[in-house]
């Protein structure tokens, strides 16, 4: 068994309840491979996962775009993983770059997350990637070698886990990793797991794109042996999100 494609659509901080409803239907209408060919997750806001959950199709699974570190209680704003699982929402996404940059999560705080997430029976969907300078220093590969590390001192279990390579300078930017630089940190990151996790984890795990994924772009990355789909921002609040799950087809081709 070949790993099964995985698109995401991460929503990020957007929609009103008239903007979800279009979406959800443009989702609904869409033209897709059918779920053994590729597992589609969308990521609308907090306070629109019920309703999205509710009205979308049901081979379309959810996400939330974060959740606390531990168990609830007093902590003012947050979301348990708890509260997730108690919702029927079988996803979060943790360590997206605006929640590291913009909220100050650090690589142990968001291993802690992972763990957390998946002892209380979450998937996870983790996010690593490196800034411009980072880029340009050439630590590209150390970068997100340290994210993952963090991640892997944690859990054992890496069969609920998607690992989301996204370069921050390529978010929301236009700008895009060429789909062979997209390639070499995404075979860099599956050697990492081969030498440091094991050689079945790194087989079988996951590996998707996220910056700037559009419907131009997809299939070239997509074809590579590497990338196991995509996480998506703004277009998968676009009806072109339908044509990007469609890249999954490449790999079957």
């Amino acid at each position: 068994m070949g790993r099964k494609f995985f698109v995401g659509g991460n929503w990020k901080c957007n929609g009103t309840i008239d903007q979800v409803d279009k979406i959800v239907k443009t989702l609904n209408e869409g033209q897709v491979p059918p779920p053994d060919v590729v597992e589609v997750v969308v990521s609308p806001p907090f306070v629109f996962l019920p309703v999205v959950k509710s009205q979308l199709r049901p081979e379309f699974q959810v996400a939330a775009q974060n959740c606390w570190v531990k168990k609830g209680g007093a902590f003012t704003g947050e979301v348990s993983a708890e509260m997730l699982v108690n919702l029927g929402v079988p996803w979060v996404i943790l360590g997206h770059s605006e929640r590291r940059a913009l909220l100050g999560e650090s690589n142990e705080f968001v291993g802690d997350k992972v763990a957390y997430a998946l002892s209380q029976g979450l998937k996870v969907i983790a996010c690593v990637g490196e800034t411009l300078e980072q880029r340009e220093a050439g630590s590209t590969v150390e970068v997100v070698a340290a994210q993952t590390k963090a991640i892997a001192e944690k859990i054992k279990d890496w069969s609920n886990v998607v690992v989301a390579y996204e370069p921050v300078w390529a978010i929301g930017t236009g700008k895009v990793a060429t789909p062979d630089q997209a390639q070499e940190v995404h075979a860099s990151l599956r050697d990492w797991l081969k030498v440091n996790v094991s050689p079945e984890v790194s087989e079988s795990t996951r590996i998707i794109y996220g910056g700037s994924v559009t419907a131009a772009n997809c299939k070239e990355l997509g074809a590579k042996p590497d990338v196991d789909g995509f996480l998506v921002g703004g277009a998968s609040l676009k009806p072109e999100f339908i044509d990007i799950i469609n890249a999954a087809t490449v790999k079957s081709a």
